[in-house]
């Protein structure tokens, strides 16, 4: 069969190791990619340094290769890109889309109070845009050497999630010169031509964001599919901040169980329960892939 033009990528953050939500968001990525015989890439995304633990970056890589995903083309670390981010952060300033700002958390807080009472957003802060029209303007050569934070100039109107209404002018570039995710994300798919992201559904909201940053940049807009995240006993969220725990299976068997666990999650029906090795459930999985039910995903 012949290879489609289809580019997607599982991006991890190595601020801890992967956990049953994380390999469940990697089969499906891995999957939708396979199924549409196209490539598969991993990134690792440590641009955020200080949320980075030593040794996770290749602990990940070694936990996706005992569940047979490995990147069909030489890993992508965030760190080593930070060139590319600041041409574009450039490109959004020459454009009159960006401005400085150095209000706090705390200092944003106590304004929404201020004007809303004691009722805060419930989808994080909305920024009032108090910088907007106070900060000097920076000369595009000291762009990079400033230290406050970097806000994007948000239209009036903008596209059907209003982003000035629930968002606000969001950060490009935080104040300790780190690049945010939202234009490190656009900029490395871009880049790497990625056409389909796969990823859990916490992730929904950034999609307004993303696209606005693709289309004044210029750059390829991502079909996007999102899929129901993993919970806890608890009905939380998995995740490396809520300690859930890392999937190290001691043995073939143990792999193979925790790829069905995953299967079932995201819809898959396996008919043939006796397969014995990884490389045969993913074929089997591919090929269920396209008719999984219930339907996984929330698509954009």
């Amino acid at each position: 069969m012949s290879k489609s033009n289809y580019r997607g990528r599982f991006a991890p953050t190595p601020s801890g190791l992967l956990h049953a939500g994380s390999l469940a968001t990697a089969l499906a990525s891995w999957l939708d990619a396979k199924a549409a015989r196209g490539i598969w890439l991993i990134r690792i995304e440590d641009i955020d340094l200080p949320r980075v633990v030593t040794g996770a970056d290749q602990a990940i890589l070694q936990q996706l290769a005992l569940f047979g995903m490995t990147s069909d083309e030489p890993v992508v670390f965030q760190s080593q890109r930070q060139n590319s981010y600041k041409e574009q952060l450039e490109k959004l300033h020459l454009q009159g889309l960006t401005y400085p700002c150095n209000c706090s958390r705390k200092e944003i807080t106590h304004h929404i109070q201020r004007q809303n009472g004691s009722n805060l957003p419930t989808q994080g802060l909305i920024y009032p845009g108090t910088c907007r029209t106070i900060t000097p303007w920076i000369d595009p050569s000291e762009l990079n050497h400033c230290r406050l934070a970097i806000r994007v100039r948000l239209p009036r109107d903008d596209q059907h999630q209003l982003l000035r209404q629930t968002v606000g002018d969001f950060v490009v570039r935080r104040a300790d010169q780190i690049i945010s995710y939202q234009l490190a994300v656009v900029t490395d798919d871009a880049q790497q031509g990625i056409t389909h992201v796969v990823r859990g559904a916490d992730l929904l909201d950034n999609v307004a964001r993303q696209v606005w940053l693709q289309q004044v940049l210029h750059l390829p807009v991502v079909n996007y599919l999102h899929i129901p995240l993993v919970l806890s006993p608890q009905s939380e969220k998995l995740s490396k901040q809520t300690m859930a725990p890392a999937i190290w299976p001691p043995n073939p068997l143990a792999t193979l169980q925790f790829l069905y666990s995953a299967a079932s999650h995201l819809g898959i029906q396996i008919p043939n329960r006796n397969i014995q090795t990884v490389p045969e459930w993913l074929q089997s999985a591919i090929l269920a892939w396209p008719d999984r039910q219930p339907p996984c995903a929330i698509t954009f």
